[in-house]
């Protein structure tokens, strides 16, 4: 499935890419796949403080609503605003402009706790 190795996930299918201390989260491609064609993102905004395993936000797709949840701690410093207007990136770039929030992060170690890109592929049977 080409799940990329620079980036730690969840179970419920968030990646998170560490820069310094800014962690981009988005949801992975077999997620967005799994959601079909999704055509609303709630995101939190800029300055809320989110706390790793707790839902940051919602996606609606025509076939579901699901919540979205950080593997991190820390405050949101940038929202993907071209969501607002283009839900579909999510689905046409998941791991790239299709991100869903910025946050800088409390504890870059907990990125530790979530799976390798391995994990995650053994998870979702790649």
């Amino acid at each position: 499935m080409g799940v990329p190795n620079d980036r730690r996930y969840l179970k419920s299918h968030e990646w998170h890419k560490l820069d310094g201390k800014i962690c981009t989260i988005g949801i992975t491609k077999f997620a967005a796949d799994e959601l079909t064609d999704i055509t609303y993102v709630s995101l939190p905004k800029v300055g809320k403080e989110i706390t790793a395993g707790q839902p940051l936000g919602e996606i609606e797709s025509v076939k579901a609503t699901s919540d979205l949840y950080s593997g991190v701690s820390g405050v949101v410093v940038e929202v993907n605003g071209r969501l607002g207007d283009s839900p579909e990136l999510v689905n046409s770039d998941a791991f790239g402009d299709g991100w869903l929030v910025k946050v800088q992060v409390n504890d870059p170690s907990q990125l530790d706790r979530l799976m390798t890109a391995e994990q995650y592929d053994a998870q979702i049977g790649g």
